[in-house]
């Protein structure tokens, strides 16, 4: 059966472990040698591309970067048809998207594994990375909180499946109209494992927490809303003082690229307790154990 990665919950816990598992051995099986893995852009990005590219060399395949203008999903040709042609070459897509809805169009005619290498929806690599630093950092997740706090969006939601996947506790502290709403509250509250709690003020979802996490208030596509989002977000800027109501000893983390000022002070994000950039480099190591994982290594 083809397995792909679209969003945390394709996998199970344990299969999540197992990915985690193999993103910290120092040697996998060259499971891509002599095969090639498309890697499409409709959006830039800096680390998606630099560790994937890295992780399908580090496997022994050949990455093959595609610039939006090269394909124009629904343009020059229709998703389906990009995908079947592909798949003819590749033995894994992989895909950073505007709409989810275009990975889920590409699985239903895929020969091949499909991985979403981010979307509206999800960003589940990058949950990988963040799981694996924490774990790193602090070890195991069950039982133990681990805060967000900003925008609910595609960040945060596959954050927050890994880590109730992995048995912890996750505090959202969301601005009103930026929040999850009831029916996904429900959703992660039924995955097992650990439970989700929101609140709108950001400094109660720190409380007690070993990690805090933020992400940036204006993503990409989103730049006509920058002074109503700054306006919404005033009081979420994650500084010392908020960093003092959580853990001891407890670590930021931000999936980058940051906005020292707004969504996190300088003070915090380049601190000792600052763990973005081993969570940077961990996008090489989650990338390969996620690959590996499609091609059936254990």
């Amino acid at each position: 059966m083809i397995r792909h990665l679209l969003d945390i919950t394709d996998l199970s816990s344990d299969e999540l472990q197992l990915v985690l598992d193999l993103a910290q051995r120092k040697t996998l099986p060259r499971a891509l040698d002599g095969q090639g893995v498309a890697l499409i852009f409709e959006k830039p990005s800096n680390r998606t591309r630099q560790s994937m590219e890295m992780a399908v060399f580090r496997l022994g395949g050949h990455p093959v970067y595609t610039r939006p203008e090269e394909i124009e999903f629904d343009v020059r040709e229709s998703v389906e048809d990009i995908t079947r042609v592909m798949g003819g070459y590749h033995s894994i897509l992989g895909a950073r998207t505007f709409a989810h809805a275009t990975l889920q169009r590409m699985v239903a005619v895929s020969a091949v594994p499909v991985v979403n290498m981010l979307s509206d929806q999800s960003h589940p690599l990058q949950a990988l990375a963040d799981a694996l630093t924490m774990q790193q950092i602090h070890g195991a997740l069950m039982g133990r909180t681990v805060a967000y706090v900003g925008d609910y969006n595609n960040v945060s939601r596959s954050l927050a499946e890994a880590c109730l996947l992995l048995g912890a506790n996750v505090a959202l502290g969301c601005p009103v109209g930026y929040h999850a709403d009831d029916v996904e509250l429900e959703r992660l509250n039924s995955l097992g494992g650990g439970k989700v709690t929101q609140v709108h003020r950001a400094v109660d979802a720190i409380v007690g927490a070993i990690a805090v996490h933020t992400d940036s208030w204006i993503s990409m596509g989103q730049e006509a809303q920058r002074a109503k989002r700054i306006r919404a977000f005033a009081g979420f800027t994650v500084d010392a003082a908020m960093m003092a109501a959580a853990a001891p000893g407890a670590g930021f983390y931000h999936c980058l690229p940051a906005h020292r000022g707004e969504e996190v002070t300088a003070e915090v994000i380049d601190g000792p307790n600052s763990h973005v950039f081993a969570q940077a480099h961990n996008r090489l190591h989650a990338a390969c154990g996620a690959l590996a994982f499609l091609k059936g290594v254990r």
